[in-house]
């Protein structure tokens, strides 16, 4: 028996200016083991979306983050990396741009400077990846086609990519607002539409789709595949026994983990 390097979780807040009447935003954050010690070191980063209903802590509490990080690094399976989860439930739940929820602006213009200026990681595309379940999921993705010149890698899991008739929505009050806004940023039909010069950005990054067979998901995921391979996008499609929930997400995270940066 022996004892393992172990990273640390910190419960972080930073300041915010891009959220209508939010000063402060929530966010979680592995450092990896002798990130204290290492002060010249710089780290990759992965930036983990949670979803719908669900908080930053969540990868933490039900997705077992440290445990799953320390493990593959100290087995030499990852190179050391910092993990950071946002906070997207509090408010309004979603990750996308509205009039009086700019989202997406915060996370590029305030959320990822804020933690690329306050902590040592390596602020290139190569060393920045993305991943998320569920509507972090569907925020992933509309993340890596809107901006794909910023992540090395995509894994998307169980992703909410469009409107779809759910009987859980339908006594939440801003259930609609929701639903319109994902169908806005649905990335199937902006793959399908966009030019072929954005075709070939798509293809810099490597997009990893994965869902349980039994996901309500699992339709628009597929087609999001069928419209990747109708223009030419490169992609790798997991699908596996499963459903929408911690039981998929948990060893899918592993896997998220185990691809966020290669050949290092």
């Amino acid at each position: 028996m022996f004892s393992q390097d172990k990273g640390r979780i910190e419960y972080m807040k930073m300041p915010c200016k891009m959220l209508k009447g939010i000063s402060q935003r929530d966010y979680t954050l592995y450092l990896p083991p002798g990130y204290d010690a290492e002060k010249a070191e710089k780290y990759p980063v992965l930036y983990l979306l949670h979803g719908g209903g669900c908080e930053d802590t969540q990868w933490v509490t039900d997705g077992h983050l440290p445990d799953v990080a320390d493990s593959l690094i100290n087995n030499h399976i990852v190179p050391k990396m910092v993990i950071v989860c946002p906070e997207a439930n509090k408010n309004k739940m979603i990750w996308f741009n509205d009039p009086d929820w700019t989202y997406e602006d915060f996370f590029f213009k305030e959320f990822v400077p804020y933690i690329e200026s306050h902590y040592r990681v390596l602020n290139d595309k190569s060393n920045r990846s993305l991943a998320g379940f569920s509507m972090g999921g569907g925020g992933s993705v509309v993340y890596g086609v809107h901006h794909p010149e910023y992540f090395n890698m995509v894994y998307a899991m169980s992703s909410y990519l469009r409107r779809q008739p759910l009987e859980f929505l339908k006594n939440d009050p801003l259930g609609e607002w929701r639903q319109t806004v994902v169908e806005r940023n649905n990335p199937i039909k902006y793959v399908a539409e966009c030019q072929q010069t954005k075709i070939n950005e798509l293809n810099t990054v490597r997009w990893f789709i994965d869902c349980g067979d039994d996901d309500f998901t699992l339709e628009g995921n597929m087609d999001l595949i069928k419209t990747f391979r109708s223009r030419g996008a490169r992609y790798q499609f997991r699908v596996k026994d499963g459903n929408h929930n911690w039981d998929y997400w948990r060893p899918a995270l592993v896997e998220a983990i185990k691809n966020a940066f290669i050949n290092k």
